[in-house]
């Protein structure tokens, strides 16, 4: 069933646990995420990134993602993630997205205010919910780094009680917050600052709190994170990863001189990633 971003954080804050948000930026995607949450019987998440246009345009993918949500059995949003401008913004609203993220985090602290206001009232309008992030995980965000989780300069640690000011002036429904994650793949192990995310829940009366840079934390700090009141965590990059590895056991199982197909390969990656996807909500909902 198709819901908002704010009707899922309700079922997470209600049961203390977090819920699974990942990128389908293609159908193999998307029903890997739909299938393991309909099997675990969890709530999730499915996101199309601005930055993935040069993809599938949202345009192709975002009818069918607000589809399949409609269809599914356990409640599902459908939610734009890192929208850059508030013309991205307003096209998936008129897709039918439930929740919008308008991230203003690499911009002057009064300019991502101003454009998340816009970005509340568009959403608002549409019956849509809005997530902002205040902080910054550093150069990958803005376009460039290697996701390493070395040390950034440009990283920048939410500041709880800007954030508390952040929230009361935006009114948004969910902050992502920078605590010590990074996106991409890590070579070292990150060092987060769970203190951050309580100080962040006090200080805004207790909004829900998201995790961006997911991949590669470990489940002990997935279930530290949770604890301290991260209520939506952002999960790509080794779900994608999963997905390489399994069209790279595919092509390894075709005997020499056999044709490869597409087709089957498509069939072992979206396998591959369900998996993924699946071990990843069991560590967010406290089950594994």
């Amino acid at each position: 069933m198709l819901v908002t971003l704010k009707e899922i954080l309700q079922i997470a804050e209600e049961k203390k646990i977090a819920v699974g948000a990942f990128n389908a930026p293609n159908l193999e995607s998307l029903l890997a995420i739909l299938d393991a949450a309909q099997e675990l019987g969890l709530p999730v998440v499915i996101q199309a990134a601005q930055c993935h246009e040069n993809l599938t345009p949202v345009s192709v993918m975002g009818p069918i993602m607000v589809a399949h949500a409609k269809k599914a059995s356990v409640p599902v949003c459908v939610h734009l993630d890192h929208g850059e401008t508030l013309d991205f913004v307003e096209k998936v609203l008129d897709l039918g997205f439930t929740s919008v993220m308008l991230d203003g985090s690499t911009l002057p602290y009064e300019e991502n205010v101003r454009l998340v206001k816009e970005a509340v009232k568009l959403a608002r309008a549409a019956g849509a919910s809005v997530e902002a992030e205040l902080g910054s995980m550093g150069r990958r965000e803005s376009g460039g780094g290697d996701g390493t989780g070395e040390q950034d300069d440009t990283k920048i640690y939410t500041d709880p009680v800007q954030a508390g000011e952040f929230v009361r002036e935006t009114g948004i429904d969910a902050l992502a917050c920078s605590f010590g994650t990074t996106h991409g793949i890590y070579l070292t192990a990150p060092k987060l600052d769970f203190g951050v995310v309580e100080k962040v829940r006090k200080e805004t009366g207790g909004i829900p709190v998201v995790m961006h840079g997911g991949s590669g934390v470990s489940s002990e700090d997935f279930r530290r994170a949770v604890a301290a009141g991260v209520r939506k965590i952002n999960y790509f990059t080794y779900m994608d990863k999963a997905a390489g590895a399994g069209l790279t056991a595919y092509l390894e199982s075709v005997k020499e001189g056999m044709p490869v197909f597409f087709t089957d390969a498509a069939v072992m990656a979206t396998a591959a990633m369900k998996e993924n996807v699946k071990a990843a909500m069991r560590v967010f909902a406290g089950l594994a």
